[in-house]
């Protein structure tokens, strides 16, 4: 027997601290007005440096399992999707389940950049149609501060810190995940990456000195690769989920840079009030982006039940991903 899965309760943390792009004019060669003009970011947030992923996803997890109703002993799985764990070993999802008591839930991390919310919503959301799982909280989001450049000033602009959850279980019929596309292009792994600190460059003087352990992107690539994937994935999409583009009532996407999502919805014909984004406050937070917007959607009256929401992301890998829910709270 088949279940349909869905969004049972959704979370979020940010940390206090904003950094504004007024700030970033005295760290690094830049001004407010480039920034905004390119990417539509002003500021973002950045977590204190005694706080690990695992402190800002535990409390967006325990936000989520409250909005759900869902007791920590009643998970079944966790999944966290981030690109910086506390460590490399134990997986992240481990030490999430240590701070919750959720101690009958399986834990793995999974690694699909700013792609990675839609990834592990679609993975929690097999467990739970095939019946072998009831209740599963997907993490997402990431500390990038920590692997950011700041004397670059093309990267150091563009990322923030952030997390979000959200509890996947049983809704009613007809309603919860409708169609999930999920991709990557690994032609293009080198554009957005992280060289060392893996077995490949492990960490060593030279790696440290080189600067090898920043974020290192291909700016001009990667904007290519979004402007493409992110409107095709979306399409199909919706094509898969049996609607039309006139149906989706909110577009949550991946909160990179507003021209790709300013020409993501001209080409659906969304207007304003139909796309939900926050990037000018929060920058990329990677996985977190699409947790945090869409709470924050729900929190501001714009999403209700039985409305179609599109979402859709890209990230390192190169990854992308799109899914289209029908909102069952």
């Amino acid at each position: 027997m088949q279940h349909t899965p869905g969004i049972t309760g959704l979370g979020y943390y940010l940390p206090e601290r904003v950094l504004t792009n007024a700030e970033l004019e005295r760290m690094v060669d830049t001004t407010d007005e480039w920034i905004v003009a390119r990417t539509g970011i002003r500021e973002r947030r950045i977590a204190p440096p005694e706080e690990a992923f695992s402190d800002l996803g535990l409390r967006a997890a325990n936000r989520a399992l409250h909005d759900a109703g869902v007791d920590p002993s009643e998970l079944d799985m966790i999944i966290v999707a981030t690109d910086t764990p506390d460590m490399i070993f134990p997986n992240t999802a481990s030490l999430i389940q240590r701070g919750l008591g959720a101690w009958r839930a399986a834990c793995f991390d999974l690694l699909a950049a700013c792609s990675g919310f839609i990834y592990g919503l679609s993975v929690a959301s097999q467990y739970v149609r095939s019946g072998t799982h009831e209740k599963i909280l997907v993490v997402g989001g990431s500390l990038l501060s920590r692997i950011t450049d700041w004397q670059d000033r093309n990267t150091c602009v563009l990322f923030g810190d952030g997390a979000g959850a959200a509890v996947v279980g049983r809704v009613e019929a007809g309603f919860g995940l409708l169609s999930v596309i999920l991709g990557a292009d690994g032609r293009g792994a080198t554009h957005l990456s992280l060289p060392a600190g893996g077995s490949r460059l492990p960490a060593s003087h030279e790696t440290v000195e080189q600067g090898m352990h920043y974020l290192h992107m291909n700016g001009r690539e990667v904007f290519k690769f979004a402007v493409r994937v992110f409107e095709e994935a979306a399409e199909e999409a919706i094509v898969q989920a049996g609607i039309s583009k006139e149906d989706i009532d909110l577009f949550v996407p991946h909160q990179a840079n507003i021209r790709i999502i300013e020409a993501a919805a001209k080409r659906y014909a969304l207007p304003k009030e139909k796309v939900m984004v926050n990037l000018d406050r929060y920058g990329n937070i990677s996985a977190a982006t699409i947790p945090v917007a869409l709470q924050e959607a729900r929190e501001a009256g714009r999403v209700t039940k039985g409305d179609h929401i599109l979402m859709a992301a890209f990230g390192a890998g190169l990854t992308y991903a799109a899914a289209v829910l029908r909102w069952a709270l």
